[in-house]
């Protein structure tokens, strides 16, 4: 039998040692390598889309004198690694996917209504697919959804631009049925495999499109038809803030058993402070306040996030959230330099930091588009005509979050202050993706992982002493990871520089 005293002495070690663990956690990334959830392999995913006269990112991507995608372009975006790549964007409201496949020379050009000039079709749905399957990114496409409800396509100088259901349906089976005579002749004996598909794009913005319950009827008669051709495919429907408040609750408890996640895009990152320094050059004369707004801008990646997550859950258990388009909207349109400049950190890393942490309902997520020639808030820019595409510094850092990743979501249970940590797992392996939020300052940390022993470990940590540093064609690799061993020894530390962003690998022992 326990005793009074026994007790107190007992209650008194248990705080003794709460105070001990709180002590050892101020100056320590403490890791519970419990699993949480199965991080998605789509997550770290890009978007394509033909811009036309904005920015003819995938007309200058491909090599017209070899026949072929520009092998700087590819080999930057398999360097990148990209979980999955998106076809289609507003472009989808008006694609006819049928121009884009069959002989080159008998392809037709469409106008480029949302973004201006011409596309040739010369980049279709066998041209993706196999740009993707080099590029190691599991393709997906947005199918053209009744143009949105933009009625406008139902009637242009150039014919019809809407789809309905059963084109969406014919693209399907063109792609994934074995023996499609269509495809075949079009010299792919094998299924090209497409299994991620998106409904409706942008469907609740405007008063042009759909309202929520028409958008809701035809989601359902789409993926009805469009898996009735391939019921292994995983469909994702528009979910994002309209007219009627958030979308995605009615859609997923109307048309939960058709659809597997839920579309939202988290653009529209502006500056909110008055007098911001993000508009035009005013960063250049207060960077390090420039940096604080952009961390306040992530801040809101968060809240948005939550209140997503929390309105999908309380419509379906098992329903993803699909963040398929997403980055800084800066003023110059899209063109502001300081994407160029490594101030930019703060807001891509926390920002896909935040995807991961919310990884158990979060599928597939972007911090950036996908390429450009001119528009900055892109993850690779390609110059043009000629020259070595690069990567931008939110595709540096999804380069290295995506490279070093476990497979399966872990918690942070605490981090020194100034530190955005997000954990993950794979066998006995643990690995934590860490931003140094602090513009000035270095910031040390051990490690720990709970009931294990950290036996080794690896640094790959991006850190310019400048943080006004910028990538450019002459210095296109300026961002690239250095590898360090962790020191070794029985209490492992490193010290994080200011703006840096590090993964870092720890092997683990009983």
């Amino acid at each position: 039998m326990i005793g009074r005293r026994d007790l107190l002495r007992n209650a008194g070690l248990a705080a003794m040692s709460q105070v001990a663990l709180e002590a050892q956690d101020a100056g320590t990334i403490a890791v519970d390598p419990t699993p949480r959830f199965e991080l998605s392999p789509w997550l770290y995913m890009q978007f394509m889309e033909p811009l036309g006269a904005t920015d003819s990112s995938v007309e200058a991507c491909w090599d017209y004198d070899a026949g072929d995608w520009r092998k700087d372009f590819v080999d930057v975006t398999r360097n990148l690694a990209p979980g999955a790549m998106r076809f289609g964007g507003l472009f989808s409201r008006y694609y006819r996917w049928r121009e884009g496949v069959g002989p080159v020379e008998k392809r037709p050009w469409m106008r480029n209504y949302a973004w201006g000039g011409k596309e040739t079709n010369r980049v279709g749905t066998h041209e993706f697919a196999d740009f993707c399957r080099r590029v190691g990114a599991e393709p997906f496409c947005c199918v053209n959804f009744l143009s949105d409800g933009e009625k406008r396509y139902a009637s242009t100088r150039e014919g019809v631009r809407t789809a309905d259901a059963r084109e969406a349906a014919d693209w399907v089976s063109y792609a994934n049925d074995p023996d499609h005579a269509e495809r075949r002749a079009n010299g792919s004996a094998a299924p090209l495999n497409l299994k991620l598909w998106q409904i409706g794009n942008e469907t609740s913005y405007g008063s042009a499109t759909f309202t929520r319950d028409e958008a809701i009827a035809h989601t359902i008669e789409f993926a009805r038809a469009m898996k009735q051709r391939d019921p292994s495919l995983h469909l994702i429907a528009w979910g994002d803030r309209g007219r009627e408040g958030l979308w995605a609750p009615e859609m997923l408890r109307r048309a939960g058993e058709y659809v597997d996640s839920v579309a939202i895009h988290m653009m529209g990152q502006s500056p909110k402070r008055a007098g911001t320094v993000l508009k035009g050059l005013r960063y250049e004369s207060d960077p390090e306040r420039a940096w604080d707004e952009l961390l306040e801008l992530a801040d809101a990646v968060e809240r948005r996030l939550t209140e997503v997550e929390q309105a999908v859950g309380e419509a379906s258990p098992h329903a993803g959230i699909a963040v398929t388009e997403g980055h800084l909207s800066l003023s110059p349109h899209n063109a502001n330099p300081i994407l160029f400049e490594w101030l930019s950190a703060a807001y891509h890393a926390r920002s896909l930091n935040i995807y991961q942490r919310h990884g158990a309902r979060v599928k597939i997520a972007t911090a950036a588009d996908f390429q450009g020639t001119r528009w900055t808030n892109t993850a690779v820019m390609v110059p043009v005509p000629r020259g070595r595409s690069y990567l931008m510094p939110a595709g540096s850092i999804a380069r290295l979050f995506r490279r070093h990743n476990g497979t399966q979501g872990v918690t942070v249970r605490h981090a020194p202050p100034g530190l955005d940590v997000a954990a993950s797992r794979g066998g006995n392996r643990v690995w934590l993706h860490v931003a140094n939020l602090r513009y000035r300052g270095t910031v040390e940390a051990g490690f720990a992982v709970d009931g294990m022993r950290v036996a080794d470990g690896r640094v790959f940590e991006i850190a310019p002493e400048n943080l006004r540093s910028y990538v450019n064609q002459d210095q296109p690799d300026v961002f690239r990871p250095r590898e360090a061993p962790l020191p070794a020894g029985a209490n492992v530390r490193w010290r994080f520089p200011a703006g840096s962003v590090s993964a870092v690998e720890l092997a683990l022992a009983e």
